[in-house]
């Protein structure tokens, strides 16, 4: 092997992890976004024996016989079941790095600004379980700031609001660390959850996860706009027990939303006041920063913006700056240790 492919091939062994309740995203250096697929692993109760991981074990949900089970091994941003979670970050490291890897990849993971010790660390077991040499921890917040393309090492305060699917983070960034923040776990799944709630409460229709997500996509807009939408869904009836459809508008959803959002906009309202005076005043400058796929809820930067008074703005590419970021922070880690 001639030189500089040697080098090539041992650069792409620094990886970047974003362990996401809802989704896994992969970044690998020189190449971007290598790998985005949810986290779900569909497996046999009687074998243990894993059926599928990722996209296709998404799409088993809500449709598996008694002894296949598809499930989010991670639930509000920290591992829920520890060894379905190593064997679904092996698959993915192994399907983000290819056959011709010959060395262990070197790993930056991200968790949110406020686990615990002992799930940081379980975080941190499970990546070099999962085949990896080195494992460097970074939070969600400092990722997604690194990730926008902000340079988080000046002396200015930058705001992230980073919602993902199982947590929200809420940071002030400055001089390379977090300040003041706060890590909520109420999410993007939460709006999921709000929407099959509302549904059954007042059209008495059960609806699956992914029926709500499509509504979520499709109605879901969190501040009043002159044009009303409507989606048909079907699900089973609460009281009969048979198929049902029912119309759903634009306006009922925003309604079903009102309690996840307000719990959003109270956490950020909260880092605000215990922002100092001179960073608060940076943000009024400079603005929030969204991020993470629940960012893409229709009207959350309107919504946001008119409760705190300060621009909001949603990052380039919200749902993958958290990945972006802790593989461009692997790098720099790389850099470091030479």
């Amino acid at each position: 092997m001639r030189e500089t492919e040697r080098g090539v091939s041992m650069a792409a062994t620094d990886i970047g992890i974003d362990l996401g309740t809802t989704s896994i995203l992969v970044y690998a250096k020189g190449k971007g976004i290598v790998l985005k697929e949810p986290s779900v692993v569909a497996y046999d109760k009687d074998t243990d024996r894993v059926k599928a991981i990722g996209e296709e074990a998404r799409q088993m949900i809500g449709r598996t016989p008694g002894n296949i089970m598809a499930i989010r091994p991670l639930r509000q941003g920290v591992i829920s079941d520890y060894t379905i979670t190593e064997r679904m970050l092996k698959y993915f490291i192994q399907k983000s790095m290819g056959r011709r890897a010959f060395r262990k990849p070197r790993i930056s993971i991200c968790v949110p600004s406020g686990v615990t010790e002992v799930e940081r660390k379980a975080v941190e077991e499970a990546t070099y379980q999962a085949g990896a040499r080195e494992v460097f921890i970074i939070e969600e917040p400092v990722a997604a700031a690194i990730g926008s393309g902000i340079d988080i090492t000046k002396p200015c305060g930058n705001m992230i609001v980073d919602i993902g699917g199982g947590t929200t983070d809420i940071a002030i960034i400055s001089l390379g660390g977090i300040v003041v923040s706060q890590s909520i776990r109420v999410a993007g799944n939460d709006f999921d959850e709000a929407i099959i709630r509302y549904v059954r409460k007042a059209h008495n229709l059960f609806i699956g996860e992914q029926t709500a997500e499509a509504v979520k996509i499709r109605l879901g807009n969190v501040y009043p706009r002159p044009q009303v939408l409507t989606m048909e869904v079907k699900g089973r009836n609460v009281i009969t027990g048979l198929p049902k459809t029912a119309t759903l508008t634009s306006e009922e959803i925003r309604e079903a939303l009102k309690d996840v959002t307000g719990q959003i906009l109270d956490a950020i309202h909260s880092v605000l006041e215990k922002t100092p005076p001179e960073l608060a005043a940076d943000v009024v400058d400079r603005g929030i920063i969204l991020t993470g796929g629940g960012s893409l809820l229709g009207g959350l930067e309107e919504l946001i913006g008119e409760h705190t008074g300060i621009n909001t703005m949603t990052a380039e590419n919200p749902a993958c700056a958290v990945a972006i970021g802790t593989g461009e922070y692997a790098e720099e880690m790389a850099k470091l240790e030479g």
